[in-house]
């Protein structure tokens, strides 16, 4: 569940089976307030347009919709003595583009298309920017799954790098103590060829963050440390020094990152 403010309207937006669906209800809120927004969706159903618009729409989308019950609707439509609700329409044609949903978050909701097609009731204005404000929304999702992605890349090589340390790098007899000074150090080695700094001196010098030094990293500089993991393992296992290999690994994160940001300026220049 998402929020997005419309015209400072708070609109709900839910995930339903990998499919964006926004709140009706809190759409036609803004128009005419908590107290008329199931009216506001009514008589938009009973617009012989907004049938042929949802009928279409189930028609290319949902293998399951009911064709002759739509049929019987659109005859009806426009008709002074035609009224549907959101519930009725579902039942009745099996439809899939709106929803309600009851309990927390309950309402009225459709389809992104739909919703989008729905904003022109309340007004041009507010669909405009309904429509600005979801693709900032998707926008932003986007950027923190690419980044949630690399962070758990990073995680999994680090389970290859801390590997090939105890292997070679973590006497056999040692306290876990000991073992973690071990770790630790090697982690470093990492963190001052990427950043330039120690784990500890990056905490002294941010004492009110929260996390560690990675948790802050940019998307490039995760995939350059997931690359350094690997590499380190190699040196480790090659026997480098760790004075060697923290030479070596600043120079491919300098290298890398020049790539990395040249990338990313490529591409905003094609934009």
């Amino acid at each position: 569940m998402s929020k997005i403010i419309v015209q400072n309207t708070p609109i709900t937006v839910l995930s339903v089976e990998e499919q964006d669906y926004i709140s009706l209800t809190d759409m036609a809120t803004a128009k005419e307030g908590d107290n008329r927004s199931a009216d506001i969706i009514k008589n938009w159903l009973r617009n012989r347009y907004t049938i042929e618009f949802l009928g279409t729409w189930e028609v290319i989308h949902n293998p399951d919709f009911k064709v002759v019950e739509f049929d019987h609707f659109r005859m009806s439509a426009g008709l002074p003595s035609f009224v549907l609700s959101a519930s009725e329409w579902i039942e009745r044609t099996n439809a899939i583009g709106i929803i309600v949903k009851k309990g927390r978050y309950g309402g009225t909701y459709a389809h992104k298309d739909i919703a989008f097609e729905f904003g022109s009731a309340i007004s041009v204005p507010f669909k405009l920017y309904l429509i600005e404000e979801f693709q900032r929304l998707k926008t932003e999702e986007q950027r923190l799954l690419g980044w949630s992605a690399k962070r758990e890349l990073s995680k999994i090589n680090y389970r290859i790098h801390t590997d090939a340390i105890k292997q070679n790098l973590v006497p056999a007899e040692v306290t876990p103590a000991q073992a973690s000074i071990i770790y630790a150090s090697e982690a470093d080695v990492l963190n001052v060829a990427m950043f330039g700094v120690t784990a500890k001196q990056w905490r002294e010098a941010n004492p009110d963050l929260k996390g560690n030094i990675r948790d802050y990293a940019t998307v490039n500089e995760l995939i350059c440390l997931s690359n350094m993991e690997n590499l380190n393992a190699v040196f480790i296992e090659q026997g480098m020094t760790q004075g060697e290999r923290l030479v070596k690994l600043n120079q491919i994160a300098i290298h890398q990152m020049s790539v990395l940001e040249s990338g990313d300026n490529d591409r905003k220049l094609l934009k």
